[in-house]
């Protein structure tokens, strides 16, 4: 086993030989086992402050690691969850290091430590964990650190149970402190339920999931593809996106998914205010639902491409001048939404659509006894969850030699032709499917994009090598400029240069030129359309 870190032992204060003394009486006993930690240190040396009593429980009882240069302390005999050592303005949330140090001083002394040893204390744990090794930290999904093949899917309990899934099986341990992932919790970390493996194998898990569901198929074979990409760590994942008129019950159907993964109080929340709002949220959830979007701006757009596909963010660290701070995330996202109007291109790729259609009035269920039932089932569908993703997993080293033409996520392709090896499905040519459908919206809803295909529908040559301005000249509609088209030849370089993947998709092959003396151009080359990819 490998030494997770080396505990750091505080000398206690030397003084002169305890002289004997009688046992106490009952009377006495009460009290002298209640005395304060600070007065019975005085029986063997100079008396210890409180900040020296709190240090000294705190590296008994926890060992210090670092991860990205912050601290964590790990409980030395307990769960494998790091709690970081300083926290915003100083003061710790639900479970925070601060909270259980105060806690263990008051059970120890029966006496309530100053705060401000108690910062004291934590500070100087902090300085010590300068010296503390690096140990990866991770929130809800963690790869296994010896065997690739093998992930862990942390029960948010507080004993620390988790999920190893394997090749195959999957059972329920507690991670082995120095052998198996470190956890760390937030806010939103809610607590799984025991998964519970139903008789009937992971159909039967899984379909009570889709009893509780509007979706339908296509729609709920790729809802357990997305949940299963969930399941894995450091993989890029498409943006599930819910639409329909309203009434088809998208925002849950839409919770539904994210409580599969991240416990029953997981919710789709307002859009963020900023990149920098949406990228808290994101670092302290697994999981991140964006309900009711009208329209998403060229930020926002942004951001969701690099949330689902790997981001950090650095900023100042508050009380600091020099210091930095940094989130990285990686998570699955969630869209609810009746029509998001034009996609960017980038986002469009990322894109995986779920239509849901109205609701029979017959068929409407009420909110509390549709949540009821999902409580009830939610231990029996995870455990389907996990047969399936076992099952996939021993399948997934197959997909990288049996997998020929791979879209841009290779990883989610990969797992898509393993879970269609698993259960007989199509999921992989669905996928391109609606991949070719959302491509065909990005060109429509682009002035752009349309005018450069009405123009190779009607061109007399394959090839047209152009300046901007030229290409410009040619493809502008007549009158005042539409206030889409682009205002500069710069924006209109940009355009294209994004537009090229969907528009090669179309037989447009679009390669920008290298600097020449009439300014950069672009070259243009007309293909038939290839064949969907299979």
């Amino acid at each position: 086993m490998t030494d997770l870190t080396t505990r750091v032992t505080l000398p206690v204060p030397a003084g002169e030989p305890r002289p004997a003394r009688p046992a106490p009486t009952a009377e006495q006993g009460e009290s002298t086992a209640a005395a304060p930690a600070e007065q019975q240190n005085t029986e063997r040396g100079p008396k210890m402050s409180q900040s020296d009593v709190l240090l000294h429980l705190g590296m008994d009882e926890y060992v210090l690691v670092r991860c990205d240069q912050t601290a964590y302390a790990v409980p030395a005999e307990g769960p494998p969850i790091a709690r970081p050592l300083r926290a915003a303005g100083g003061f710790g949330g639900t479970g925070s290091l601060r909270q259980l140090l105060n806690r263990s001083y008051v059970l120890r002394t029966g006496r309530a430590p100053s705060q401000g040893y108690l910062t004291d204390a934590i500070a100087s744990m902090d300085a010590l964990a300068l010296d503390a090794p690096e140990q990866p930290v991770h929130l809800r999904i963690a790869p296994d650190p010896v065997d690739e093949q093998v992930t862990w899917l942390d029960l948010g309990r507080p004993d620390g149970q988790s999920v190893c899934i394997e090749p195959g099986t999957w059972s329920v341990a507690t991670p082995p402190v120095g052998e198996g992932p470190l956890w760390r919790r937030t806010r939103l970390t809610g607590e799984l339920p025991l998964p519970e493996r139903d008789p009937g194998g992971w159909q039967a898990g899984l379909g009570l999931l889709r009893e509780l569901s509007a979706l339908a198929e296509p729609s709920w074979r790729m809802a357990v593809a997305w949940l299963l990409a969930g399941l894995r760590p450091d993989m890029p994942r498409p943006v599930a996106y819910f639409n329909g008129e309203r009434g088809t019950a998208k925002t849950t159907s839409a919770r539904q998914l994210l409580r599969v993964l991240d416990g029953i109080r997981a919710e789709v929340r307002n859009v963020p205010r900023s990149e920098d709002d949406g990228a808290v949220a994101a670092s302290a959830g697994w999981t991140m639902g964006l309900d009711n979007i009208h329209g998403i701006p060229q930020w926002l757009s942004d951001f969701l491409c690099r949330t689902v596909t790997g981001a950090s963010v650095a900023k100042r660290e508050m009380y600091t001048d020099d210091d930095v701070t940094s989130w990285a995330y990686q998570r699955p996202v969630v869209l609810t939404g009746i029509d998001v109007g034009a996609l960017q291109p980038d986002l469009a790729e990322r894109l995986l659509p779920f239509t849901l259609e109205a609701i029979d009035s017959k068929a409407r269920r009420s909110e509390h006894d549709l949540w009821r039932s999902y409580r009830a089932a939610h231990g029996r569908i995870l455990g389907g969850l996990l047969d399936l993703a076992a099952a996939v997993w021993a399948r997934l080293p197959d997909a990288s030699a049996q997998l020929g033409h791979r879209p841009r996520m290779a990883d989610w392709a990969e797992l898509l032709w393993a879970l269609d090896a698993v259960t007989g499905w199509d999921t992989l040519a669905t996928y391109t499917g609606a991949q070719e459908e959302i491509t065909d919206d990005v060109i429509d809803a682009d002035p752009v994009a349309t005018a450069l295909t009405r123009w190779a529908s009607a061109a007399d040559t394959t090839e047209w090598q152009a300046t901007t301005g030229q290409i410009d000249t040619v493809l502008r509609p007549p009158g005042p400029i539409p206030d889409t088209w682009p205002k500069t030849t710069a924006l209109l370089s940009a355009r294209l240069t994004s537009l090229a993947p969907a528009l090669r998709a179309r037989g447009i092959d679009i390669r920008k030129l290298p600097r020449s003396g009439s300014g950069r151009g672009f070259l243009i080359t007309l293909h038939s359309a290839p064949e969907p990819r299979t």
